[in-house]
């Protein structure tokens, strides 16, 4: 990256080995905590697209044959790779993204154990297998790589999200095409240099930067075979329909309005560093962020009070001086989740801690907004209908437990909840009833580990594949059954009929 006085650096694409193919146009890519250009992106043109799935399509039938054993090696060497470079890339996001390093350092980490789980592929793939299912009749299973396969990762985990699905999809025997934001490439540009390290073969892994014109070629390319994608709701619906309109595989993670139910018997200063953690970590830019706390009303007081005096001390600036919270990715979305503050002071809430009035430890040009805090907010408010994907924390009040469960069921999202509370068969209701694809008891950022997977419920997910875990490994193969008879040497004889199950 740049420094003051210097000119941007160029980021490119990766296609097969080589770091080329701009197409003419450009996107800047900014440091939040300065609101300096610090790079310029290339962005793709559709012919550019399709060059690169043609350079991945030509690399995979090498891939797909390549032992387990040797892919193995692959992964494992990039998994110490990516382990002993962990820093230098959350380096890289914190200075494209904004988040604090330890939350960016974080990011990596969680990333890390995706590529451990894709580690252990042989044993992920072992198929079924019957004998003598018939007489002299045998049975067995058998999961293929897809081929060529794209992923499409927003600027939030710029490299949490592709690790999610590029070491599962590479173990599995398929080839990657990997479009990153344009907001915040560079980390995707340092793990594919990684894959290249740890002997992955060109073309195997391959980078594309663009905007929707890229997104777009991959949707409809005929030889990329599936999809996985991580954004907005409305996007995320545009990819499933596209994509799966040409035939192709698709997961499509979509948006949230996560809630965090808490109950009276909850332990309140548990409740009220859960809210600030899930709520403002990250600025608020995660699909699991908490951003509607539901609190019982006869201690919806007490908690705001717990919640704001922690807000106090919370630091906002540059996230490489050691602050609690970074700037949001660009101006225009500082400037966006403004709006739904002033929106809500209109709407009637209640403004307890205003975020823009916050001092900032940062440059007098970053994409500051410090965190924000609003009481007796209602569905009807945009600020709780909205997924603002910032740091504002919605309070809303219910006068039950049933009450709370039947507002988080009425949401049209349902990718994260949380319940707070110290009575174990409210907790297993809860968990049992409550219509949100991961839940939290007790914890309010409840991402599933490696082994199990990642998704939502309605309009939180397109499709019907979760992110990574067995699910991921079942997304990036297709499975098949063999059944096979080796006949005797002295058989003979004709039988027309059709086959029974002797």
């Amino acid at each position: 990256m740049s420094t003051l006085g210097t000119e941007p650096a160029r980021i490119t694409h990766l296609i097969g080995g080589r770091w080329d193919g701009t197409s003419g146009r450009t996107s800047e890519v900014f440091n939040p905590a300065s609101g300096e250009v610090t790079g310029r992106v290339d962005l793709a043109s559709a012919d550019l697209v399709g060059e690169v799935v043609a350079t991945a399509r030509t690399a995979w039938e090498g891939w797909a044959d390549t032992s387990l054993a040797k892919r193995t090696q692959v992964l494992f060497a990039f998994r110490e790779l990516l382990n002993a470079r962990k820093q230098e890339i959350a380096a890289l996001i914190t200075a494209e993204h904004g988040k604090v390093l330890d939350d960016a350092l974080g990011e990596v980490t969680r990333g890390l154990e995706v590529a451990e789980f894709a580690c252990g592929i042989p044993h992920l793939l072992k198929g079924g297998f019957t004998e003598n299912a018939s007489t002299k009749v045998d049975v067995y299973s058998l999961r293929q790589p897809l081929g060529v396969v794209a992923v499409i990762s927003p600027f939030n985990f710029p490299a949490m999200v592709p690790l999610w699905f590029i070491p599962i999809a590479i173990a599995c025997g398929n080839a990657v095409v990997l479009k990153p934001s344009e907001k915040d490439p560079s980390a995707a540009v340092a793990m594919a240099r990684l894959w290249r390290e740890a002997g992955l073969p060109d073309g195997v892994m391959n980078v594309v930067h663009g905007d929707k014109e890229a997104v777009d070629a991959l949707l409809t390319h005929p030889d990329v075979k599936a999809v996985s994608f991580v954004g907005s709701t409305p996007i995320a619906r545009y990819v499933y329909e596209t994509a799966t309109a040409h035939g192709k595989r698709v997961q499509a993670l979509g948006g949230a309005k996560n809630h965090m139910l808490v109950l009276p018997d909850a332990d309140l200063d548990l409740a009220a560093d859960a809210a600030i953690n899930a709520g403002f970590g990250s600025a608020g830019e995660r699909c699991m962020a908490i951003s509607a706390l539901v609190a019982v009303d006869t201690i919806a007081d007490e908690l705001i009070e717990k919640i704001t005096d922690r807000m106090r001390k919370l630091r906002t600036g540059d996230g490489t001086r050691g602050c609690d919270m970074g700037p949001l990715v660009t101006s225009a979305h500082r400037d966006k989740v403004a709006s739904y503050v002033e929106a809500g002071v209109d709407a009637g809430a209640t403004l307890v801690v205003d975020g823009r009035k916050d001092e900032f430890d940062g440059g007098d040009q970053g994409f500051w907004l410090g965190p924000t805090l609003f009481d007796h907010v209602t569905p009807q408010m945009s600020i709780y209908r909205d997924e603002i994907f910032g740091p504002v924390l919605s309070v809303v009040r219910v006068k039950s437990y049933e009450e709370g469960l039947n507002l988080i069921n009425a949401n049209p999202y349902g990718n994260g909840t949380a319940i707070f509370t110290n009575d174990g068969g409210a907790a297993r209701r809860f968990q049992n009833q409550v219509e949100v694809g991961m839940v939290g008891i007790n914890v309010p950022i409840p991402v599933p580990v490696s082994y199990y997977s990642f998704g939502g419920w309605k309009d939180s997910l397109f499709g019907d594949t979760h992110a990574h875990g067995m699910d991921g490994v079942h997304f990036y193969t297709r499975g098949k059954v063999v059944t096979s008879r080796w006949l005797d040497p002295g058989h003979g004889g004709l039988n027309l009929g059709f086959p029974r199950n002797d």
